[in-house]
């Protein structure tokens, strides 16, 4: 977004407005990464995606019953996505194939090559079986939560607090029948 301001020259003429440029910090670490890509791919003749997985975008969303994540992949093939759980955490990973192409590529900011992601899901276990589909580029994985993970709802009994009943319907606080 540009911004317009209009300088003026005590009052007399004022000067063409100029656009203030907005500082971005993460611009110039970007383009030290994409040097740095470069220079690897030169030197060794290995293209960057190899070197590293690079991160899916991911949005996780949590309900009563379940975790939903959802991945973005575009280009990704079925058969070459994988998601594992093991030992509380839920791993997607693969790899997307640089596809071929006709003209001379100017610019690409897609990615392809090796993709990872790991996240770790509280109270889950190995047995979980997650449900994964692959639509238009985003890959949604369920994971059903276990019982213990669930949320429950705790009934809330009228009374006083301080003192236990002589009903029987006190707080459980260790007064045996028997002693």
């Amino acid at each position: 977004m540009a911004v317009l301001v209009r300088r003026h020259n005590g009052g007399r003429n004022p000067q063409r407005m100029q656009p203030v440029q907005r500082y971005q910090p993460f611009r110039e670490l970007e383009e030290i990464q994409q040097q740095t890509a470069q220079l690897l791919e030169q030197m060794m003749g290995v293209p960057p995606e190899v070197v590293r997985p690079w991160i899916p975008d991911v949005d996780i969303e949590e309900t009563d019953d379940a975790w939903i994540l959802e991945a973005e992949l575009p280009g990704a093939r079925a058969e070459d996505v994988h998601v594992e759980v093991d030992e509380g955490e839920l791993t997607i990973r693969g790899a997307i194939a640089e596809r071929e192409r006709q003209g001379i590529l100017r610019r690409r900011t897609r990615r392809v090559g090796e993709f990872e992601y790991t996240v770790t899901l509280p109270g889950l276990s190995g047995d979980v079986e997650p449900d994964a589909r692959l639509h238009h580029g985003v890959l949604e994985v369920r994971v059903p939560k276990p019982e213990q993970a669930k949320p429950r709802q705790v009934q809330i009994r009228e009374g006083d607090t301080g003192e236990a009943s002589d009903s029987g319907t006190g707080s459980g606080s260790g007064s045996g029948s028997g002693s």
